[in-house]
C-alpha cells in the first residue's frame, strides 16, 4: 500500500509549489519595483479608488485603509473596498495599479458580474469543504474496507469543491485587471508610459490566482491516483 505523504504522487506537487514561489517572488518584486515610482498626477491610491467609484456612482462604497502588505481587497459582503497602507496613502504606479483593481471588483459587484457572484457563494461551502477534505481523505486510506473508500471518495467531493473555487478565482481577477487597466486609461490617472508598469504589477498579482489553481489541480489529481490505487 502507498504511504500518502511520501509516495511517488508527492512529485506531482513539485511544479506547481516551484510555481507557487515564483509567483509569490515575482509579485512582491514588480510591486516594490514600480512603488518607487511616482506617477505623473499625483493621487494617491484611496484618491484613485474613491474617484473611480464616485464616477460610477458608488459612492456609498467606502475605502478603508487595512493593515498588512498586499492586503488590498474588496469585501462584497459589506460592500467595503480595502486597501493596505502601501496602497491606501501611495501615489506610485503600483499603488494605482492595485487600487483600480480592487474598484474593478466593486464595479464586478455592482454589474452582478456572474464569476463574482458565484465565487462569493462558493466560498464558505469551499472553505469548510478544504478544511475536511483531508483529513476524510486519509482516515479513509488507512483504515481500509468499504467504509475507509467511501471515506475517500467523499474527502475527494469536498476537495472537488475548493478546487472548482480556484479556477473560477481565475476570471474574476482577470476581468477586474481589465477593467482596472481601462479605468485607468480612460481616466487618465496614468500616462500612457506609466500604464505598462501598472500592467506589469497586475500581471504578476494574476500569477499567484495561476499558481493556485495549479496547486489544488495537482492536488486533487494526486488524491485521485491514491483512490485508485487503492482499487
Amino acid at each position: 500500500m502507498l504511504f500518502p505523504f511520501m509516495d511517488p504522487t508527492f512529485f506531482l506537487l513539485i511544479p506547481a509549489f516551484i510555481l507557487a514561489l515564483y509567483a509569490q517572488s515575482k509579485v512582491r518584486s514588480t510591486f516594490n519595483r514600480y512603488s518607487r515610482l511616482r506617477a505623473t498626477r499625483g493621487m494617491t491610491g484611496e484618491e484613485v479608488a474613491r474617484s473611480l467609484l464616485n464616477m460610477r456612482g458608488l459612492g456609498d462604497v467606502p475605502v478603508e485603509k487595512s493593515k498588512g502588505s498586499l492586503s488590498d481587497h474588496y469585501d462584497p459582503r459589506k460592500r467595503v473596498l480595502r486597501l493596505s497602507e502601501g496602497v491606501f496613502d501611495s501615489d506610485s504606479v503600483a499603488a494605482l495599479g492595485v487600487a483600480a483593481h480592487e474598484t474593478g471588483h466593486a464595479l464586478q459587484h455592482a454589474d452582478s458580474y456572474g464569476p463574482l457572484a458565484l465565487r462569493s457563494n462558493l466560498v464558505p461551502v469551499a472553505n469548510i469543504g478544504s478544511w475536511v477534505a483531508f483529513p476524510l481523505f486519509f482516515i479513509g486510506f488507512f483504515i481500509g474496507s468499504n467504509t475507509g473508500t467511501l471515506l475517500m471518495d467523499v474527502g475527494i467531493i469536498f476537495f472537488a469543491g475548493a478546487v472548482f473555487l480556484t479556477l473560477v478565482t481565475l476570471p474574476v481577477e482577470f476581468n477586474a485587471s481589465s477593467r482596472a487597466m481601462a479605468l485607468l486609461r480612460e481616466g487618465g490617472y496614468l500616462s500612457e508610459q506609466e500604464l505598462p508598469h501598472a500592467r506589469a504589477v497586475l500581471n504578476a498579482a494574476a500569477w499567484t490566482y495561476v499558481a493556485a489553481a495549479t496547486m489544488a489541480v495537482s492536488q486533487l489529481v494526486r488524491l485521485l491516483i491514491l483512490r485508485n490505487a487503492r482499487d
